[in-house]
């Protein structure tokens, strides 16, 4: 059984799906989420404007430029814990 991810894993993982434009079922399915848990983390990720919405006719979400420095400080703070870990 795998450990549980924590938030900013999922987070990491949405904001990185969503670079260049996704809809929600392909977050659903690429985050490895229910519908109701992506809700929630598109909804608070679109209020802390990591994540916006891009017009057309389907909804989609793109990572902003504040969403794209929060993935780059992620995943230098995952290189930094990979190498702690014996």
């Amino acid at each position: 059984m795998e450990p549980r991810r924590s938030k900013i894993d999922i987070v990491g993982k949405i904001l990185s799906t969503a670079v260049d434009g996704i809809g929600k079922t392909a977050i659903v399915y690429r985050a490895n989420l229910n519908f109701a848990r992506a809700e929630k983390y598109i909804d608070m990720l679109l209020e802390e404007g990591l994540i916006s919405t891009l017009d057309g006719s389907e909804v989609k979400y793109k990572t902003t430029d504040k969403g794209l420095n929060f993935l780059k400080l992620y995943k230098n703070l995952e290189e930094v814990a990979d190498l702690s870990i014996p």
